[in-house]
């Protein structure tokens, strides 16, 4: 099955590349590793050693710790994966983050929860409720969210099964 890009993410496209002055999609750096701060609520991208980009992003309504089960809006902690892109979710584009992992499965069973899953990289929701208190604030179930200009670079600078670091 063949994917359609939208209207508004072709222009969005178009644009990156004029602002970024490549002409060439394949000319575009490739990202090795995300690297997320919480604390600071900053993502990088590297390639190797040297930083390709530094993002602005929000985080679960309860920022503070590793995510432990579904509903407790943190966001998880540690390394794992990008793995899957949705250019139709329900958000600006979404990649999704390769959580619970198998020591993330072993901690909730031994405590009788429910990991949760579905944990995000993602633009802001399609059917916006509040604006501009997205930008401001924590917001999102435990995913890691951005402004959507932000999400399309993530989205063209980094492959599947790129390596997140997700910091404390």
């Amino acid at each position: 099955m063949r994917s359609r890009l939208s209207y508004p993410l072709i222009v969005m496209l178009c644009a990156l590349l004029a602002v970024t002055g490549l002409a060439r999609a394949e000319e575009l750096p490739v990202a090795t590793r995300v690297v997320v701060y919480k604390s600071e609520r900053r993502m990088e991208l590297l390639r190797g050693t040297e930083v390709l980009r530094s993002f602005r992003v929000s985080l679960g309504l309860m920022p503070q710790g590793h995510k432990e089960r579904a509903g407790d809006f943190r966001t998880p902690e540690g390394r794992y994966l990008l793995t899957r892109r949705n250019a139709r979710s329900d958000f600006f584009l979404s990649i999704q983050v390769s959580y619970p992992n198998d020591r993330d499965i072993r901690h909730a069973r031994a405590n009788g929860w429910n990991p949760g899953g579905a944990i995000m990289i993602h633009g802001l929701p399609n059917q916006l409720k509040r604006e501009p208190g997205y930008y401001a604030r924590d917001w999102t179930d435990g995913c890691i969210a951005l402004s959507n200009s932000d999400m399309l670079e993530i989205w063209l600078l980094t492959n599947n099964n790129t390596p997140i670091d997700i910091l404390p």
